[in-house]
């Protein structure tokens, strides 16, 4: 149910230049979404009645996927003032003047940090008589961070920042983890109150808890358990650190659902992929996107599918597919490349080096080795031979081949798009096939084979051919 006394901010206006990227720091990919929408889905979870997002750097690529993830969300652009505060100001400005609840501020960074974590530190607050409360953390190493000083009795007393802290306060293990819950009216009254009287010329956020304190207003502290529950994303070195985290807690969800991960170091997963118990994922294999793979499936090893679709009981090895549909008990690889549109109905094949594009190949059809199956269809029962290509590219456009069912062609042919081979039909060796065949028809090129009798002898005197040639019995 919708949470009327809560508001949530999320912070996504930085810069992030330590990325050293064209891209946003929170448009860079983590396990298959970008670093915001990890933030975006944790604040939907809340159910707050007002969601707020302030962004500034690259605003309309952010605004873009802030409306496709949380299209309730008020995007606010914080202008030229810059700071935590002001952001944070702005986005206080675009609640509904009649809300008087609690307003919780997170940073688009921080994607690990979810909405159970959150909704204890929101019931904490709650319990207390704080007019605010500081999220906090024990890292392994404190180093850059600012820490929370408590006073004798264990309450809190204030944040310290790395650069201002003595030697006794540097001891402190302790450290804001960015995450502030503020009742709304406390919040405003020192909002207004902040200044860009600072060596970096910012509104500092973190001040409004140092004047709540000045103030006598009381101000909790909340330290969470796991330090990398609120780890941010500042460059490649993090972003890398947080994916492996992320994936670890993925492939053990899935392990604890059913699924066998038969090595969870070489094994990625991403957030939008769905598997059912009883599949098994083999060393090096990655699944991607909204890749779904049914139950009694085996994929890998050193497999990538993206956006696939794996019925019941296929197998899928050392394979890259992309936007592929392969059927229950069908089999593929190893070594075979699936482009969009490649869909092999139920225990059919595609073997070993083969690439497939754009083509529908019907149930128990088989496509073994070696081939290019592309704009294509092939009906059921049939059975491509080995080193077959077709050729839908004239040049200019494509065009699409149509194979029946139990079809039988041979190796080496070349079937010349448009092109239809009716059912029953085959195909001789090495046949190159630019007109129709009726069902039930053999084509073939007629090109009668000659052999020129001492031919190596004569033109490759001196060879170990020839040599072999002269002492041979045929």
């Amino acid at each position: 149910m919708t949470d009327n006394r809560l508001a949530v901010i999320v912070l996504a206006a930085g810069q992030g230049t330590r990325m050293k990227s064209s891209l946003p720091k929170l448009l860079h990919p983590l396990a298959g979404m970008p670093v915001i929408s990890h933030v975006l889905a944790t604040a939907r979870a809340l159910d707050a009645a007002h969601l707020v997002t302030v962004v500034r750097h690259e605003r309309d690529r952010l605004a873009e996927v802030i409306a496709a993830d949380l299209p309730e969300s008020i995007i606010v652009d914080q202008d030229d003032v810059p700071g935590t505060g002001r952001a944070v100001e702005q986005a206080v400005d675009a609640l509904p003047a009649d809300f008087e609840g609690d307003v919780l501020v997170i940073n688009g960074d921080v994607p690990l940090l979810d909405a159970d974590t959150l909704a204890a530190f929101i019931a904490a607050h709650r319990a207390s008589a704080a007019a605010a409360t500081v999220l906090s953390a024990i890292p392994d190493d404190a180093t850059g961070y600012g820490r929370i000083i408590r006073s004798a009795q264990g309450g809190f007393d204030r944040i310290v920042e790395q650069k201002d802290a003595s030697a006794e306060e540097l001891a402190v293990d302790e450290i804001n983890a960015g995450v502030y819950l503020f009742g709304l009216a406390a919040l405003r009254d020192q909002l207004a109150r902040l200044t860009t009287e600072n060596v970096q010329g910012e509104k500092y956020l973190t001040d409004v808890i140092g004047l709540l304190r000045g103030a006598g207003s009381e101000v909790s502290a909340v330290a969470l358990s796991e330090a990398w529950i609120v780890a941010g994303i500042n460059d490649r070195a993090q972003l890398s650190e947080t994916a492996l985290k992320l994936n670890a807690l993925i492939v053990r969800g899935w392990q604890l659902a059913g699924v066998t991960v038969q090595d969870p170091a070489t094994t990625w997963i991403d957030m939008k992929a769905t598997l059912a118990p009883d599949v098994t994922l083999l060393p090096g294999t990655q699944i991607e996107g909204a890749t779904s793979i049914a139950t009694g499936a085996v994929v890998g090893p050193d497999t990538t599918l993206r956006d696939c679709e794996v019925g019941e009981n296929a197998v899928v090895k050392r394979t890259d597919a992309t936007l592929a549909v392969i059927g229950a008990g069908a089999s593929v690889g190893p070594f075979a490349y699936l482009r969009p549109g490649t869909v092999l109905g139920s225990e059919g094949k595609i073997g070993a080096y083969v690439e497939t594009k754009n083509a529908t190949i019907g149930a128990g059809s088989k496509v073994p080795h070696l081939s290019y199956v592309g704009d294509a269809t092939v009906g059921v029962g049939s059975n491509i031979g080995a080193g077959t290509i077709f050729a839908n590219y004239d040049g200019v456009n494509k065009h699409r081949s149509e194979i029946g069912s139990h079809v039988r062609t041979g190796s080496h042919n070349v079937f010349v798009a448009p092109i239809r081979i009716g059912d029953g039909a085959y195909t001789g060796a090495g046949t190159v096939v630019r007109k129709d065949v009726p069902a039930g028809s053999l084509a073939i090129n007629v090109a009668p084979q000659r052999n020129m009798d001492g031919w190596v002898q004569a033109n490759r005197p001196g060879t170990d051919a020839a040599k072999a040639a002269e002492t041979s019995g045929d």
